[in-house]
């Protein structure tokens, strides 16, 4: 997701909203079809992803 936004040369925003805003879409396009197991992945990715570019998280690790 990192090395995606980082080399796309289509986006408008900084590297770190566009994956952001990947991980999103992608959330929020499966709606309540997203199992409880898979969102969590998704939200431990989004984590991730502020650890990688140094932002706050949001909740504590397991």
């Amino acid at each position: 997701m990192q090395r995606s936004a980082e080399s796309s040369g289509r986006r408008k925003a900084g590297p770190f909203r566009s994956a952001m805003s990947m991980l999103n879409f992608y959330i929020n396009r499966a709606g309540s079809q997203l199992s409880e197991s898979r969102r969590a992945c998704l939200e431990a990715a989004k984590d991730e992803l502020r650890a990688l570019y140094g932002r706050p998280r949001r909740r504590p690790p397991p």
